[in-house]
């Protein structure tokens, strides 16, 4: 490496390694909001005028972007349709028209205070994936404040030359027009790995790395650069050796993903004939298409929470059945698992009877919510019910840490069935209920709580936080987090064990079911269906066809002699090297891990 060379590093957000020229957009976030009193009527109209009109120019905008999206990537289009929901949104629409006419404030800074006050509630929110949709958010804010500024549009993006990216920020609406332009990746300064941006650029093949500091200021236009999405590395100035270095990496990567996705959809039975399922977590109806893609068995978690969010009022059960339905009927007979609402009473930016708490990991969320909630959590439970008619649904609990919690909401699941029959609506009538364990006590209970439910699904995220009292957004602790501790491997055993006794089966839906250096351990220990983020899949049913089960076995064996977590790591990374070289290299980048 020669002494000029330099290298940046971010998150790799999408994998893949590109070699191109920069292409610096510098100019993407500096929209400054203006400070103005207004002190007359006429005034105040004025700037309501101005408002409405940058928001219709605003709609035009984003309706012309969705339907040109729609014609060659129909899929997409729901994030788009989100911008423009978000466009009307009580919080980004009607409140800086309150200020404009109550507080007498212009509409740039009307807009701006209306935004911050949406980025602090955000802010609040635990679940990092939930937080991430402020992105969202801040695209249609600076959509919006463009136009006021007379600073939009303008983000023309590349034809022709193969470029590389360099930005800011990008929002969805912008990354969905790389498809078929001169963008090969891209590198921003913001964002992170679950961002919808994120999840095009995977969706779309385009590497990226995103969270790179300075990395406007750091990467000249024009200069030559290397991109690997696979280490979130930015090599800046690379010479010839490490050109072909790179080159080369690139090369075996592209055969790799080739060779792993060309079977995703062939059953995962390892070879001495062990069946497991290899499942999808989704948060969208229009992600469907990622569930046949990456060869998923079925859905192992959908998450309910963003249409609560997206909303500027409570969903009717209309809407709810609506999400619900298209998703069971457009993914039947596969099988899809709805987990009930997982957010507290202070998420509901459209209501102010709940204050913030200050430890929301540990207050009023999920089930416990759920059940203080009963109309909001029976109108939910309708809504999954009726869409059982469509194909093959489940329904689980998330924070279970009671019996009484698991009897109270299948009580309730038992009312609402009978106002179904009563009103004739169909509805399957032998709908699976599960209880996710993620926390502690739910674990010591699996015995009791086994019998009382048709599966158990761990959520390996909350649980090991809660075991290991580590919260991973706190840098002082994140490394602290270890999924291979050896508490959180017994811990998944006793479940295990227990749910044999009832005839229980054990699915786990965290992001260690997609880790290919947990797999064999956990399929030793009995987890026999994994869900997980649909990159993963291809990789992990490659894994499981490549080892017995009693391998796995006797591996999870001598793991729970181990004593410390570092050598439990050391024998699950040796073990992953030599068996799957391959994998070991480019298996967790592909897995978006």
């Amino acid at each position: 490496m020669s002494d000029t060379t330099r290298i940046l590093t971010g998150i790799p957000a999408s994998p893949g390694i590109v070699v191109g020229r920069a292409r610096v957009v510098s100019d993407f976030g500096d929209l400054q909001a203006a400070f103005r009193l207004l002190y007359t009527d006429q005034e105040r109209q004025a700037e309501v005028r101005r408002f409405q009109e940058a928001v219709e120019q605003a709609q035009a905008d984003l309706t012309r972007l969705r339907d040109r999206v729609a014609a060659e990537f129909p899929e997409h289009t729901h994030l788009l349709e989100l911008h423009l929901l978000i466009l009307k949104d009580q919080m980004l629409h009607d409140e800086p028209l309150r200020l404009i006419r109550e507080e007498n404030l212009n509409a740039e800074w009307a807009l701006h205070r209306a935004y911050e006050r949406v980025r602090e509630l955000f802010s609040r929110i635990e679940d990092p994936y939930i937080r991430g949709r402020i992105q969202d958010v801040e695209s249609v804010y600076r959509r919006l404040m463009g136009i006021l500024i007379g600073q939009s549009p303008r983000r023309l993006l590349p034809t022709g030359d193969k470029v590389i990216l360099v930005a800011r920020d990008l929002s969805p609406a912008e990354t969905t027009q790389m498809a078929g332009s001169g963008v090969v990746g891209f590198i921003t300064e913001r964002g992170g790995r679950t961002s919808h941006t994120a999840i095009l650029a995977q969706s779309f093949e385009i590497p990226a790395v995103v969270g790179v500091d300075n990395a406007i200021r750091e990467i000249a236009p024009g200069e030559e650069l290397i991109l690997d999405g696979l280490s979130g590395r930015v090599i800046l100035h690379p010479d010839q050796e490490v050109l072909e270095r790179y080159r080369r990496r690139q090369a075996e990567f592209a055969a790799f993903r080739e060779e792993v996705t060309t079977n995703a959809a062939e059953p995962a039975t390892t070879p001495d004939g062990f069946a497991t399922r290899v499942m999808a977590n989704i948060e969208l109806p229009e992600e469907v298409h990622l569930v046949g893609r990456y060869g998923a068995d079925g859905v192992g978690l959908y998450r309910t929470e963003f249409l609560f969010l997206r909303l500027k009022h409570l969903p009717s059960e209309e809407e709810l059945f609506d999400d619900y339905r298209k998703v069971v009927a457009a993914l039947a007979p596969r099988l899809v698992t709805i987990r009930t609402l997982d957010i507290g009473g202070d998420k509901f930016l459209h209501r102010t009877d709940y204050v913030p708490e200050m430890n929301p990991a540990l207050g009023l969320r999920a089930i416990r919510f759920c059940l203080k909630e009963r109309d909001i959590f029976r109108r939910q439970l309708r809504a999954i019910l009726r869409a059982s008619a469509y194909g093959r649904v489940r329904v689980m609990f998330p924070l279970i840490s009671s019996v009484q919690e698991v009897r109270e909401a299948k009580s309730l699941i038992e009312e609402v069935k009978a106002e179904l029959r009563r009103e004739g609506l169909p509805f399957d009538e032998e709908m699976p209920v599960g209880a996710m364990i993620e926390v502690p006590a739910a674990v010591t209970l699996c015995q009791m709580l086994a019998p009382e439910v048709n599966f158990f699904s761990i959520g390996t995220n909350d649980l090991i936080q809660y075991a290991l009292a580590i919260d991973r957004g706190n840098k002082q602790v994140a490394a602290m987090y270890q999924p291979l501790h050896p508490a959180v491997l017994r811990m998944v055993l006793q479940v295990v064990t227990a749910a044999g006794v009832s005839g229980v089966p054990v699915a786990m839906c965290g992001e260690m079911a997609g880790d290919p250096l947990h797999l064999p351990i956990l399929l030793g220990l009995g987890v026999s269906e994994l869900s997980m983020n649909p990159l993963a899949i291809p990789v992990i049913k490659r894994v499981i066809r490549s080892i017995t089960l009693a391998e796995a076995q006797a591996m999870a064996s001598r793991v729970l002699e181990m004593v410390s977590v570092e050598e439990i790591n050391d024998y699950a990374n040796h073990f992953l090297k030599e068996r799957f070289p391959e994998i070991y290299r480019f298996g967790s980048a592909l897995a978006g891990l």
